[in-house]
């Protein structure tokens, strides 16, 4: 169950570390437009406020890395609490962006997020 467990934050993470990318340096890209679906010009309208968005995700996967990296190296209960409050940020994030900008958000990040936590709390 914690092998479980752990490879779906790792999933979160990596999703994180994704948006990252797509949000800091490919968003005004053939890439990154067509993941938002954004014209030319809103995607020079919004790059710097995409930027923004991306570092805070890459902020969400460093703090879940880091619970991993906790819960690997000290083993037991360490990292839980990081691991609980990022997935926490995530899903609440993930439910947020839903109502706000995209249904699909819900799917691609709160869902993921809230397996996790489902996971963590039965291990």
């Amino acid at each position: 169950m914690t092998l479980i467990t752990n490879l779906l934050i790792l999933l979160v993470a990596l999703l994180h570390l994704y948006f990252l990318v797509l949000e800091m340096f490919l968003w005004d890209k053939p890439k990154g437009m067509k993941a938002f679906g954004l014209t030319p010009q809103k995607a020079a309208e919004t790059k710097v406020l995409a930027a923004n968005q991306g570092l805070y995700n890459g902020f969400l996967a460093a703090g879940l890395l880091w619970g991993l990296y906790q819960g690997l190296v000290y083993q037991g209960d360490a990292g839980q609490d990081f691991k609980v409050f990022f997935l926490l940020c995530v899903l609440v994030a993930g439910v947020y962006g839903a109502m706000t900008a995209s249904k699909k958000i819900l799917y691609i990040q709160a869902l993921p997020a809230a397996l996790a936590l489902l996971f963590l709390s039965l291990s």
